[in-house]
C-alpha cells in the first residue's frame, strides 16, 4: 500500500454525494458498495499534503479488499483534522449527550 501520512474524513453530506454518484454509476449493490468505498478513500488519502490516489480506479489497482477494509476502518476511526477542516456548526458536547441517551 502507498504511504499515508494523513486522513481527512468526509463529511456527511459529502458521503451521501459520494453515494448517490455511484448508485448512478453501477447496477450491483457489491459493485456500488466497493467504487464507493475506493471514492472515499481516494478523497481521504494524503500524504505530505497531496492526494495519494488520483480517482477510485487508482485506488483499485493499488489495493487488495483487505488493504481498503483496514484503510476504511482507520478512516472510521480517525480523530478530525486540523481546526477549519471539519463542520464548524458540530457540537461536540451535543452529539456526546445524544449519544448516551
Amino acid at each position: 500500500m502507498r504511504e499515508i501520512d494523513e486522513l481527512r474524513p468526509l463529511t456527511a453530506g459529502r458521503l451521501l454525494a459520494l453515494w448517490r454518484e455511484v448508485r448512478e454509476a453501477a447496477e450491483d449493490p457489491l459493485e456500488r458498495t466497493v467504487l464507493c468505498n475506493a471514492r472515499i478513500a481516494a478523497a481521504c488519502c494524503f500524504f505530505r499534503g497531496e492526494p495519494v490516489f488520483e480517482n477510485e480506479r487508482a485506488v483499485l489497482a493499488a489495493l487488495t479488499g483487505r488493504q481498503l477494509e483496514r484503510l476504511l476502518l482507520r478512516l472510521a476511526e480517525a480523530e478530525p483534522g486540523p481546526e477549519g477542516t471539519g463542520n464548524p456548526s458540530f457540537d461536540q458536547g451535543r452529539f456526546e449527550a445524544l449519544r448516551e441517551g
